[in-house]
């Protein structure tokens, strides 16, 4: 009988759960899903649970405009998030913004005629499309690209598809805005309709921001007209909802206080290891290269042994940086957070199709230090939409003129590579209290790893890297003078200095929380992830190479280097190796200078060095004036097929390196210089001819 009365019991309890659970809907005790938790593994596919069909997300989540971004550094992503956010604000648009790698093209032969599309592509390398618009850039423009209604191209089965495209390159580099060129045209060949000419945003001119702002405004004008769309005061309108958790401390375990994912979080970070989740990988050795007391360029050797991270000769190296403190408190202070900094907030996208840019909750501290480009360039479109924050009527007229007068804003924010705190502490220094941290969030963009040519051999030292690394600062004169400091290269200074004995390191008087989040860093580590790069030595050794790599610029020079000195040791034949090498001055900045030697000790004749001191003397000499010097060894080795590469400043060295080698081949070879140019362009084309640049 007893046993029949606990029964009772228990079922009734069941009962009374039940009822509580209905009715509440589990508001006492439902726990939202960290959205974070599984993002090591969301590069590899689809997300869980989420749709890749774009018009079934669309329709679900009641949207009548997408804006698809290709972006490798992130710039891309934020201009599409700015074109969703107007299009809603002015003109009622209901905007989503969309990755992508995260939907499938086969249905856009079904995309309503009502609706629009965004592009937002970037140009990454040598016309390469972004790492996420990789698949799309294949099927768009593909030669028998298929959709789900069977039509095929001559059939112009895009004819219901509204878009608009808007490209980000630099035109330094040889196939400027190759990616929304291409894509425009194929997608014009399949019938869609485009509403508005093609923008282009050129960041080698440093007119990116101003291009992108001369664009979108006939553009909004023709979009208005063809789509019978009524413009209305724009007004702020939050993308995320941003509450302060007086129920949690940052101490409490399920708090990220820098953390970029669950795993991290929990302490048991895995693999795969890649730009949605890095390893934290230990600094084994580091190292000044430079002779001179006032510049700084680091050698460092970062061991991947305890990771599956692996990498060939001639890859890329991200590094993770977080954001200096001194510069963390700028921002805390005048936002007047400062006494706020370790509050636990809950950060909530208030669309279906908001993504969080960092996992949540956080600190008001860990959001900005790790996750916020508060260093980044300041856009006159962000100015101006802080002036409706102003704590008074003065500083709202001065950010309202900022935000309207371009020239204004060059000579005031630009010019002095202001950041977004610097900027509102000059026009008040009254704190701007008023200025929702969810403008901070959508505007700002996300802290991006900083990628660096990897400066070992594969083949010599599979699971060390090596990193070589200029420490950047840019001292921009004036009034008040404005000294501008390389996030990441002074946060791999601070890590060199804790290795080598200082308790507190301050590069330039900055601190950086180096022992990462919970002291997760702590004995010098770093969070790194492998990109791999297209820049490769030739797979037979016996091919000659000519290396051109001046500064920085020699770091994977000495990956190629050393491992070819291994494979003569080896016994290998190894063809002719040479390289043109340039800083200011044998004395000051020779990178690796002993090295050379050594290799050269391995190669034997096959080696050459060719040297070019911009300082030594009165007469300033460059790696291209010795590669014209060299002309007949440069275009015997070419005849003979040797690859060219070239690797460092985009916008001087390697155009005139390009338009050198076209006038070697011209005089050597008896050609015209318009057949040079022809060659080397064609060189390009067939891989022989590789730039590993940056501007």
């Amino acid at each position: 009988m007893a046993q029949l009365d606990t029964l009772d019991l228990i079922v009734l309890i069941a009962l009374l759960i039940g009822t509580a659970a209905y009715f509440t809907k589990g508001t006492y005790w439902g726990i939202p899903k960290d959205p974070y938790a599984a993002s090591f593994a969301n590069a590899n596919g689809a997300k869980a649970g989420r749709t890749r069909n774009i018009l079934e997300k669309m329709d679900e989540s009641g949207k009548n405009a997408v804006v698809f971004y290709g972006s490798q550094t992130g710039t891309a992503e934020d201009y599409a998030s700015r074109l969703a956010k107007e299009g809603s604000s002015r003109f009622g648009l209901k905007t989503m913004v969309a990755d992508l790698e995260d939907y499938d093209y086969e249905n856009l032969d079904a995309f309503p005629d009502d609706k629009l599309a965004m592009f937002v592509l970037a140009t990454y390398g040598e016309g390469e499309p972004t790492d996420n618009a990789v698949d799309f850039f294949e099927f768009i423009t593909g030669e028998d690209v298929s959709f789900n209604g069977g039509s095929a191209a001559e059939d112009r089965p895009l004819a219901n598809l509204k878009y608009i495209a808007f490209g980000l390159g630099n035109n330094t580099y040889e196939h400027y805005q190759a990616l929304v060129r291409k894509v425009d045209a194929a997608l014009t060949k399949l019938g869609a309709q485009r509403i508005s000419a093609a923008g282009e945003g050129d960041d080698g001119a440093g007119t990116m921001e101003e291009d992108f702002l001369a664009w979108k405004e006939p553009m909004w004008t023709e979009l208005a007209a063809k789509m019978d769309l009524e413009e209305r005061e724009a007004v702020y309108e939050p993308t995320f909802g941003v509450t302060e958790r007086e129920d949690l401390d940052a101490d409490t375990n399920d708090v990220y206080v820098g953390e970029p994912n669950k795993n991290h979080l929990e302490g048991k970070s895995k693999g795969p290891y890649n730009s949605h989740n890095p390893y934290i990988a230990p600094i084994v050795e580091s190292r000044e290269v430079f002779t001179v007391k006032d510049r700084n360029c680091l050698h460092l050797e970062i061991d991947v042994s305890a990771s599956n991270l692996t990498y060939q000769t001639g890859d890329h190296i991200a590094v993770w940086p977080t954001n200096a403190g001194r510069e963390v408190d700028r921002f805390l202070n005048i936002l007047g957070l400062s006494d706020r900094r370790h509050m636990v907030i809950s950060v909530k996208g208030l669309d279906s199709t908001a993504r969080v840019p960092f996992p949540t909750p956080t600190t008001y501290d860990a959001a900005i230090r790790y996750h916020m480009e508060i260093c980044g360039p300041v856009s006159r479109q962000f100015v101006a939409a802080l002036a409706a924050f102003a704590p008074d009527e003065a500083s709202k007229n001065e950010m309202a003129r900022l935000g309207e007068d371009k020239d204004y804003f060059k000579e005031k924010v630009s010019n002095q590579y202001l950041n977004i705190a610097q900027v509102l502490e000059r026009v008040s220094e009254a704190k701007w209290a008023n200025v929702p941290f969810s403008i901070m969030i959508e505007s700002i963009q996300k802290l991006q790893p900083r990628y660096y040519s990897i400066s070992s051999s594969s083949l010599v030292q599979k699971s060390k890297i090596s990193i070589t690394a200029v420490v950047e600062e840019i001292r921009v004169p004036g009034s008040k003078p404005n000294i501008v400091k390389g996030v990441t290269t002074n946060y791999l200074l601070a890590l060199k200095q804790k290795q080598h004995g200082e308790a507190n390191p301050d590069p330039h008087g900055l601190t950086y929380a180096i022992t990462g989040p919970r002291n997760k860093y702590d004995g010098c580590h770093v969070p790194v992830h492998v990109r791999h790069s297209n820049f490769k030595l030739p797979s037979d050794p016996s091919k000659p190479i000519i290396m051109v790599g001046p500064g920085s610029g020699v770091a994977p020079f000495r990956g190629f280097i050393q491992e070819r000195a291994a494979q003569a040791k080896a016994g290998e034949k190894v063809g002719k190796t040479i390289l043109f090498y340039g800083c200011r001055k044998a004395s000051e900045d020779f990178l690796y200078r002993d090295e050379w030697e050594t290799y050269k000790k391995a190669l034997g004749d096959s080696f050459e060095l060719f040297t070019a001191f911009s300082r030594e003397t009165d007469e300033k000499v460059y790696v291209q004036q010795r590669l014209s010097e060299q002309a007949a060894l440069v275009d015997e080795l070419l005849q003979k097929k040797a690859n060219f590469y070239v690797c460092g400043d985009a916008s001087n060295m390697a155009r005139e390196v390009s338009i050198v080698l076209g006038q070697i081949i011209s005089s050597r070879r008896g050609l015209s210089a318009e057949k040079g140019e022809e060659l080397v362009k064609s060189m390009r084309s067939s891989n022989q001819y590789q730039e590993d640049v940056w501007s």
